[in-house]
């Protein structure tokens, strides 16, 4: 199935609302609210967020990758996880000979 940009952010809100939340639907936040400033996600919450990621999106988080920018909203995070399909869609693209090195031998 291919996943649509905008189905990353449904899919974070919804995991976040029933796994982090515990179903609590009355939180109301914006996809641009920081979750740790809302209290929406904790440190612990974070890892959490990480193995969902890579199970649902098939993605993989480096440490380095666990910073504000990619992990504090959920717009943040479904641009990230956008981005890291992207990177895996383009290197699994077939390559040309020429960008192979390979060369015409001729005749």
């Amino acid at each position: 199935m291919q996943v649509t940009a905008l189905d990353i952010p449904a899919q974070i809100r919804t995991y976040i609302t029933h796994n982090l939340l515990f179903g609590d639907e009355s939180l109301i936040y914006s996809d641009e609210d920081s979750f740790l400033e809302r209290g929406i996600v904790d440190s612990l919450g974070v890892i959490e967020l990480v193995t969902f990621l890579e199970a649902q999106f098939g993605i993989s988080v480096a440490d380095h990758e666990l910073i504000p920018e990619n992990f504090d909203s959920v717009k943040n995070l479904a641009e990230y996880v956008a981005r890291k399909l992207e990177a895996a869609t383009l290197a699994e693209a077939p390559r040309s000979s020429f960008d192979l090195g390979e060369t015409y031998a001729g005749p």
